[in-house]
């Protein structure tokens, strides 16, 4: 694993130290992870959401399968 540093202030530190413990994380790098991966499901959920607003799960999995447009 390649590491690096980067540079941060004190209080975006103070932050980070406050939210590793309140995630239970092992490190800095775990926190930023955990956090980094809970806002891509957020940022998934609101686009699934708005895509296909109040749509059964199964409805929503059947359209997503039937799609032409697949990668």
């Amino acid at each position: 694993m390649e590491k690096t540093t980067i540079q941060i202030n004190t209080r975006t530190l103070q932050l980070l130290k406050k939210l590793k413990q309140e995630l239970e994380a092992k490190s800095y790098e775990e926190t930023i992870n955990k956090l980094a991966i809970e806002r891509t499901k957020k940022s998934i959920a609101g686009f699934l959401g708005k895509k296909y607003g109040k749509l059964s799960r199964k409805r929503i999995l059947k359209d997503l399968r039937d799609e032409d447009d697949r990668f």
